[in-house]
């Protein structure tokens, strides 16, 4: 079963050419202010593409 993603997830895990990295609007911490981050769903993960094509 794939992983879900989240909003600030730029393709789905394990997709060829992405990696994980620390989420930008929380820090890597998984929360902001009101509660669980919504851009990585409180993992304070995102995926990313890598290369830089």
């Amino acid at each position: 079963m794939a992983e879900p993603t989240h909003p600030g997830d730029e393709a789905a895990p394990g997709t060829p050419g992405t990696g994980e990295n620390w989420c930008r609007t929380c820090g890597g911490s998984g929360r902001i202010e009101t509660g669980a981050c919504p851009d990585c769903g409180g993992t304070g993960k995102v995926v990313e593409g890598i290369g830089g094509a």
